[in-house]
């Protein structure tokens, strides 16, 4: 995101605080006109389009799927979907409108669009009336979404569509500037996850059409987090929006921070940071590790900063996300650093993998020994944490590289509580 991106949200958000109605549509037509607006360029144009039309398309299927019958009336649903359809016909219609500045003008043809829209509209009645099959369904949600999430993290694959476009501009292979980049998706396969998994165990609130998008492409965390829970969410949503000269001072003051941290600490830092051609230059370990540092705190200010922002814009709304980090390299070890950094995305995994695996571990006629359940949830947890970053063999080393630190900083703690008296 641009600077000028992220301050047109942000006064947009101003705007919409101070809204007496119609926060939660006003609301979803802005997420949704943001999904369009920030999506990069793609290698074929008009993916530009289709990837947001389809983020919008997995929320609504998603919804159909895991709400419950009270939520599903047509009444109180009818003003959500024409908001979503509306601001998929009105970036279309830029081929006509030829706004460039705002949006590309290469769209699809308007017939294509509204066969598109009628598909999303089927399969969502489809889904609302299959109750018996909600399990079944859930289950292909859940895989496809992984498939999906394996794509575009596996660099190998996504060369395959950027020399597919390259071919067909006539372009050498591997030469287009554009790389294929489904923006958010990393953050909406999760908020779809929690809501698949909460449906299933009877602890998903009944939610609307609106709150449910709403929810899942909420603007200020859509690019980058925090990875809010729904139930918590909707809760801040429904409350009536009663922002106190405080609120507007709080939300204010952790927005430019957000800005200075990203913009003016880890901008100056991507100067040294550790990069190919840094390395190139030098000969001594010295600056390697003066580069390795300036890499490690450029991340930690550009994706902090970001968060700030998100949390600062979002509470100009009403909206209070969660805390994603916590001082993390002040921390004494290695669990308390994990407990502070990402930490929604840490959560996340905790509620939905670790904790159920420990416990299928741990239960039956022959349990597993305390230490190797430790050794596997915490590897395997590391693991999958580095295969969100990327489908590579450099993540999955990062990830058992962390997740043996883990189990073994665990290992003396528990030693030295055991010995010390």
């Amino acid at each position: 995101m641009s600077i000028i991106q992220i301050a047109t949200l942000a006064i947009v958000a101003l705007i919409l605080g101070r809204l007496p109605k119609g926060r939660e549509l006003a609301l979803l037509a802005v997420s949704a006109f943001a999904v369009f607006w920030l999506q990069p360029n793609e290698p074929f144009v008009t993916l530009r389009f289709w990837l947001p039309v389809a983020t919008l398309a997995i929320a609504v299927l998603a919804w159909a799927l895991t709400s419950a019958p009270e939520a599903r009336g047509w009444k109180q649903n009818w003003p959500a979907a024409a908001v979503l359809i509306g601001v998929i016909l009105l970036m279309d219609l830029n081929r006509y409108f030829k706004l460039e500045q705002i949006y590309i003008t290469g769209t699809p043809l308007l017939p294509l669009t509204l066969s598109g829209l009628a598909g999303i509209f089927v399969l969502a009645s489809l889904l609302l009336r299959s109750q018996k099959t909600n399990r079944f369904w859930m289950l292909a949600a859940f895989i496809g979404i992984i498939v999906v999430f394996i794509f575009l993290k596996t660099p190998s694959l996504t060369k395959i569509v950027s020399d597919l476009a390259a071919s067909r501009r006539g372009q050498t292979a591997g030469k287009v500037i554009a790389p294929l980049s489904w923006l958010g998706f990393s953050y909406i396969a999760f908020r779809l996850m929690h809501t698949i998994f909460d449906r299933q165990s009877g602890r998903l609130p009944a939610l609307t059409l609106g709150e449910y998008v709403n929810y899942v492409i909420f603007f200020p965390s859509f690019i980058a987090g925090p990875i809010d829970r729904a139930d918590r969410f909707v809760r801040e949503l429904r409350a009536p929006l009663s922002l106190q000269n405080e609120d507007w001072i709080d939300a204010g003051t952790r927005f430019f921070v957000g800005l200075f941290k990203k913009f003016v600490l880890a901008d100056m830092l991507a100067v040294i940071s550790l990069n190919d051609l840094l390395v190139s230059q030098v000969k001594t370990a010295g600056w390697m590790w003066v580069f390795l540092y300036a890499y490690t705190f450029r991340i930690y200010f550009d994706f902090s900063g970001y968060t700030d922002m998100a949390i600062g814009v979002g509470r100009l709304m009403g909206i209070r996300l969660p805390e994603n980090f916590a001082a993390p390299y002040l921390k004494p070890n290695l669990t308390q650093f994990w407990n502070s950094w990402h930490m929604t995305l840490t959560q996340w995994f905790r509620s939905y993998f670790f904790n159920p695996l420990t416990r299928v571990l741990r239960s039956g006629e022959r349990p597993w020994p305390i230490w190797l359940v430790i050794l596997v949830t915490q590897t395997s947890a590391m693991v999958l944490i580095g295969l969100w970053h990327g489908v590579t063999a450099g993540f999955v080393t990062w990830g058992l590289w962390h997740g043996l630190g883990l189990f073994l900083q665990n290992r003396w703690s528990e030693l030295v509580r055991t010995r010390l008296p």
